[in-house]
């Protein structure tokens, strides 16, 4: 498969071009990756506007992804802002009001794009609450909360942080029984489409994705799909990227983006040869007695209080060998597998943890997360006038900015909903320090 982003700037870099344009390195710098990193010259197509190279390349990933696939410079959180641009736009073509309903362990972007366009939002609740970062919603579930009518499009999250799938095809068709669109982030799982049977959304009937290429594969940080069904929404895909993306993307995630095509088309057979490794890792750790959470292939979630510790304990011992997890808290380690984990950083994990000699379960549970009371919009919240307390002083205030960071970037509360005590010790119990609120 042909790179044409990257042969274009390559071969510029080797022209000896007197660089008159930005960006002001002028392609040269202490980082060594300067001459490669340029801007919409003559030739470089824009991405906005692709008819160019950069056309060439997204075609290239829509024929791999088998879908009409578009790229983002700015992660997910650009498409996620475009999804709801776009799932917006076809409730008003078809003289509908939009209202999504969303899985509530949504990213919180989901509630920046929400503010910003004005979004109604009506939140979906697990049946079983084991922790806020997973929202496990059935069909039958959902098959309720669309019985009511007027949603027109349903926002799920899967795999999850924690790398538990939703039920996508089955989802999928009880909101189009119900005409509502579905809009999955997939943020985690860029990889799924090339797994031996593809578990990626786009095959299992969802009308727009988008996925994260930097989390799970091999491209830059900041490198990003959204992927889209409905041709009448494809043909709108680049306005709604415009809208919320900069006018200066950079070529060096762009490069990555092309290069990893060229990589993607051996990539299922690279992946087929490490998925047995991973499997026989996950194998391996729970007969030593960790207990493992979700169904992600390349997530290994250890629900770490059955072995004796907290998630941020584990997370301390494996740093002490050099290991570096993705994220920890009071009750879950998460750790990420590629194919360029290779066999040896998977036996370098797998050693370490199992070294790690098994003490008494801990008993102590994550409080509930509370299902507080709306008082404001997520817009009327998000954009009133605010001040940041310590967390402890907030009860009974409204909360105006999703007091969670990045990651997992999953909210407990959401702008413009009352904080209670009950929230109070979550966000105590997940080392929250301080919240904005509604200024009163």
């Amino acid at each position: 498969m042909k790179t044409p982003i990257c042969d274009f700037v390559r071969r510029y870099a080797q022209s000896d071009a007197l660089r008159l344009h930005m960006p002001g390195h002028k392609g040269q710098g202490p980082l060594g990756c300067e001459a490669l990193d340029i801007t919409e010259i003559a030739g470089a197509d824009s991405l906005y506007e692709a008819s160019g190279i950069i056309a060439e390349s997204e075609a290239n990933a829509s024929a791999l992804f088998g879908c009409d696939t578009f790229y983002s410079t700015e992660g997910s959180s650009q498409c996620i802002r475009a999804m709801l641009y776009l799932a917006g736009l076809d409730a008003r073509k078809r003289g509908k009001t939009p209202r999504i309903a969303a899985g509530r362990n949504v990213h919180k972007t989901f509630l920046s794009a929400a503010a910003l366009l004005d979004l109604d939002v009506v939140w979906l609740y697990p049946e079983t609450e084991e922790t806020f970062l997973s929202c496990r919603i059935s069909p039958a579930r959902l098959e309720a909360a669309l019985a009511a009518g007027g949603i027109t499009a349903v926002y799920l999250t899967s795999p999850d942080y924690l790398g538990a799938g939703a039920d996508i095809a089955a989802l999928a068709a009880v909101c189009h029984r119900h005409g509502a669109l579905l809009l999955v982030d997939c943020a985690h799982g860029a990889y799924l489409r090339f797994l031996p049977g593809s578990r990626h959304p786009m095959d299992l009937g969802a009308d727009l994705c988008c996925a994260s290429a930097h989390k799970t594969l091999p491209v830059l940080t900041g490198g990003a799909y959204l992927h889209v069904a409905p041709p009448d929404l494809s043909r709108q895909a680049k306005n709604a990227l415009a809208l919320f993306g900069s006018t200066s993307p950079s070529y060096l995630i762009l490069q990555s983006l092309d290069r990893a095509n060229a990589y993607l088309e051996d990539y299922p057979r690279r992946l087929a040869e490490f998925l047995p490794r991973a499997a026989e890792l996950k194998e391996r750790l729970a007969a030593h007695g960790y207990r493992l959470y979700g169904d992600e292939p390349l997530k290994v979630t250890i629900a770490s209080k059955a072995y004796g510790y907290t998630g941020t304990d584990l997370a301390r011992l494996l740093l002490e060998q050099n290991i570096i997890c993705e994220f920890a808290d009071p009750d879950f380690l998460v750790l990420m597998l590629t194919p360029e984990t290779g066999p040896a950083g998977s036996q370098r994990l797998e050693d370490a943890l199992t070294a790690i000699p098994r003490r008494e379960p801990l008993t102590s549970q994550p409080p509930i997360i509370p299902r507080a009371r709306r008082v404001l919009s997520i817009r009327e919240a998000a954009l009133a006038p605010s001040e940041t307390l310590p967390a402890d002083q907030c009860a009974g205030r409204i909360l105006s900015a999703a007091s969670v960071g990045c990651p997992p970037a999953v909210p407990i509360l959401v702008c413009g909903e009352r904080i209670d005590e009950g929230a109070v010790a979550c966000f105590q119990y997940y080392s929250i320090g301080t919240c904005t609120v509604v200024e009163e």
